[in-house]
């Protein structure tokens, strides 16, 4: 199942006895654990039937003597285990999943980190309840999860704005949602649709001196452009360091490399070959693909390759970061 389709189930009032929520993205972990301590018991219900403890605080036995309790006043109550990794012996669960209690839902959350889906465990987990991977989103990933949770809470975004927070947040979904959040609340009234201008006022980010217009001036071989972002990122280097810009260039020429590949060259050819959200998004490839070589392409990503070791102190005893980063863009714009 996916995270959409457990919220539609939870929404619907259908709850497991079990949900075992793991891996490597926090964010999904805690909005279904928040869910249910929020939203199964009433505030009243919760003194008696919520119980929350931490892995390295509780052993199994504890765990299951909790869940085979009766809720008290309540048709259910909810036993939630943060850091279930730290959880000792944990495969002695069986014995609860043999019989779990209908009117217990635990929830094990299990972060940076699965449970083997080979051992006997994750299918006795399945056979009554959820195993669930919450796995890292990727780049490619974040233009829609922007969109769609600023969509759900009414609001719309501007492309530029939803670049400029896709480059400069990452993917970190937990940082994100909170600027995102940020951003809402700083709405002027009666506005709906957040611009790259606000992004710039409340989020630090310039909207003319970033990853993303360096990246769009060089598609474009605006020399003047390009050199003047790369001063403003001299001038700034705490708010643009060069570890932030090199794998924005990276990415972007890489993905390049592999358009040359499409077996169709229009905007939803490419957009498909590549596996991104929207045909816009294409747009750059097909201007850089007039701009560049497949040689040259190539012969950047080394340089950006290279670039990235320097700034490492590989090879490089006297250039530092803004000199590196001047010498990468006159190399890919000559």
């Amino acid at each position: 199942m996916t995270y959409s389709d457990i919220l539609a189930e939870l929404h619907a009032k259908q709850y497991r006895p079990v949900y075992y929520l793991m891996g490597d993205e926090p964010y999904y972990i805690d909005q279904i654990s928040n869910y249910l301590i929020d939203h199964v018991l009433t505030p009243e219900e919760k003194e008696f039937n919520l119980t929350v403890a931490y892995g390295a605080d509780i052993d199994i036995a504890h765990i299951i003597n909790a869940a085979k309790r009766y809720p008290m006043m309540a048709e259910h109550q909810v036993v939630v285990i943060k850091e279930a990794q730290d959880v000792k012996n944990i495969d002695e669960l069986s014995f609860y999943l043999k019989r779990p209690m209908p009117s217990t839902i635990l929830v094990l959350c299990h972060k940076h980190g699965t449970l083997d889906r080979r051992k006997k465990l994750a299918g006795e987990i399945e056979k009554v309840g959820l195993l669930f991977e919450s796995k890292k989103i990727k780049e490619g990933q974040l233009p829609a999860f922007i969109t769609n949770y600023l969509k759900q809470k009414g609001v719309d975004i501007e492309p530029k704005a939803v670049a400029m927070m896709t480059e400069c947040v990452g993917t970190d979904l937990g940082r994100m949602t909170g600027e995102l959040e940020k951003l809402i609340i700083t709405l002027p009234k009666n506005q709906t649709r957040i611009t790259a201008e606000q992004v710039e006022k409340n989020i630090g980010i310039s909207k003319d001196y970033n990853n993303f217009e360096l990246r769009a001036a060089l598609v474009e071989k605006q020399v003047f452009k390009a050199n003047q972002i790369i001063k403003y990122f001299e001038d700034n280097p705490k708010a643009n360091p060069i570890q932030m810009t090199l794998p924005v260039l990276f990415s972007f020429f890489s993905n390049l490399m592999l358009a040359y590949y499409a077996p169709e060259k229009s905007e939803q050819g490419i957009a498909a070959f590549l596996g991104l959200k929207t045909p816009w998004q294409a747009r750059e490839y097909l201007t850089a693909m007039r701009k560049y070589s497949g040689v040259k392409t190539m012969h950047i990503i080394s340089a950006i390759r290279e670039a990235d070791a320097k700034s490492k102190g590989v090879g490089n005893s006297s250039l530092n970061n803004a000199e590196i980063l001047k010498e990468l863009v006159f190399m890919i714009l000559h």
